[in-house]
């Protein structure tokens, strides 16, 4: 089903006009505010030993009301958009201090789109996309006879939002979001190894369901595993690593991305706090945070406050620049909102929150990067890590790395570990790739028990004194 105006899947026990004179009863005595309204629909396919696992399909919609008064927030949401539970979770709001400040000013209009309004669960039937899960099963199995196990997951969700402020601002955005992953194990005398591949992104599924996309998928994820059967244990011990470029980034992201979020600067909490203007990272680093590309997994034509996403520079050729900002916490810093106002739904309150976070390229070619390690390992894909925001230390796992003697890459090695501290790893950069590159659309932020689309990407590194954490 296709809707001329989705907007009206929020505004069917409630018009415009009420939600506008509501926020403006219920947000009267509060600095700054808005009524959140959100309509979304996900489905999720998933295809498992050769058969169709799950096939879910749901639909949901609700509003949260959020008060702010000095650094006091009081939220109340429901699963029902109408006045009478707009008022009840007003009720809420009379706990907080009355405002003592002016009221804050409203976002700036944009009426950018960055992605397609059309949904994507609607255009394509239910039998095709069972059907592509199928074609990509028996395609992997058919590839290599060592292949034992194969599954495939399709993911879409649909969301219409709309921010009403009490200043009479209306901000709308409906955003598609879809996804691909597969998961190949493969299997040779006796031993089992895996390996995944994925991509998405703010767009329809055509691009899913092009055979070069989904093949492609297959040929990574296939060599990864294949490649993982004839690993090693992975030394330990303090080397230099080489970062391949894309998804590497993730550990930008966990490591310095984290810490460069408003509210944990605002508190104190954060390894960077309080250190605009110093150098933080080697010459040559820039770091941005950058929500206005084009149909990209993080990105927002307008965040959850109705704020217009845009490019922030957090790092600029190694000396920290600013940090990304909610209207809260920037009003609070005597700061501008950066467009990172998010929250994973109108239950949640919005919060600072990464976007598409990634390093600029540098000058150097990947290859002359290789060639100066002499004694190393090279990581090709990163899997989870973790973070402590206060001192900055992570642990990473390594999907696919190699050994690296005198400039070439050895054999492939398992169970590596990334260990080291964020504030000091980007001053222990000393080569930069010219080849930048995004990740293929698959990232999942956690914080403070929400979960948000994200983006990450880096060129080439070459990072000196990393912990290495290995089997050997």
């Amino acid at each position: 089903m296709t809707y001329s105006d989705p907007r009206s899947l929020l505004y069917r026990h409630l018009s415009p006009e009420e939600a506008s004179a509501l926020a403006a009863q219920t947000l009267s005595a509060c600095e700054d505010g808005e009524l959140y309204l959100q309509f979304v629909a996900t489905e999720a396919f998933g295809f498992d030993d050769g058969r169709l696992k799950t096939a879910d399909y749901s639909r949901d919609a609700g509003f949260g009301l959020r008060g702010v008064s000095g650094e006091m927030t009081g939220f109340a949401h429901a699963n029902e958009i109408s006045p009478a539970a707009i008022r009840r979770a007003g009720e809420t709001l009379r706990l907080l201090d009355p405002a003592t400040a002016l009221r804050a000013a409203p976002p700036p209009g944009n009426n950018r789109h960055l992605y397609t309004d059309a949904s994507p669960l609607d255009l394509v039937p239910f039998a095709k996309k069972v059907a592509l899960l199928e074609s990509i099963d028996a395609a992997a199995r058919a590839r290599d006879p060592r292949v034992a196990q194969v599954s495939a997951s399709l993911v879409g969700s649909w969301s219409v939002v709309e921010i009403v402020r009490p200043d009479g601002f209306i901000g709308t955005d409906v955003r598609p979001l879809v996804r691909l992953n597969v998961n190949i194990v493969a299997e040779s005398n006796g031993r089992r190894e895996t390996g995944s591949y994925g991509m998405g992104g703010r767009y329809l599924y055509d691009t899913l369901f092009e055979p070069e996309s989904w093949n492609h998928a297959i040929d990574v994820a296939l060599g990864q595993a294949l490649t993982n059967l004839e690993s090693v244990d992975a030394p330990a011990g303090e080397m230099t690593v080489l970062l391949g470029p894309g998804w590497p980034g993730v550990i930008l992201h966990e490591a310095v991305g984290h810490g460069l979020e408003g509210d944990f600067n605002r508190k104190g909490t954060s390894a960077f706090s309080g250190r605009i203007g110093e150098r933080v990272a080697a010459p040559g680093v820039t770091v941005v945070d950058d929500g206005s590309i084009e149909n990209r997994r993080g990105s927002l034509s307008i965040d959850d406050e109705g704020t217009p996403t845009q490019e922030t520079v957090l790092i600029e050729d190694g000396i920290l620049k600013g940090y990304m900002q909610d209207r809260l916490n920037a009003r609070l810093m005597g700061t501008k909102a950066t467009g990172n106002g998010r929250r994973e739904s109108y239950a949640h309150a919005p919060m600072p929150r990464m976007t598409n976070t990634f390093m600029r390229a540098g000058n150097d070619d990947p290859a002359e990067l290789l060639s100066r390690l002499n004694n190393g390992i090279y990581v090709k894909s990163m899997g989870g890590g973790q973070v402590d925001i206060v001192s900055g230390k992570f642990v990473f796992s390594c999907n696919e790395a190699y050994k690296v003697e005198n400039g070439r890459i050895g054999a492939p090695i398992k169970g590596a570990t990334l260990i080291g501290d964020g504030p000091s790893v980007l001053t222990r950069v000393k080569g930069i790739g010219n080849d930048l590159e995004l990740d293929r659309g698959v990232g999942v932020c956690g914080k403070a028990g929400q979960s948000v689309p994200a983006g990450v990407g880096q060129p080439t590194l070459l990072i000196e004194g990393i912990t290495v954490g290995g089997t050997a």
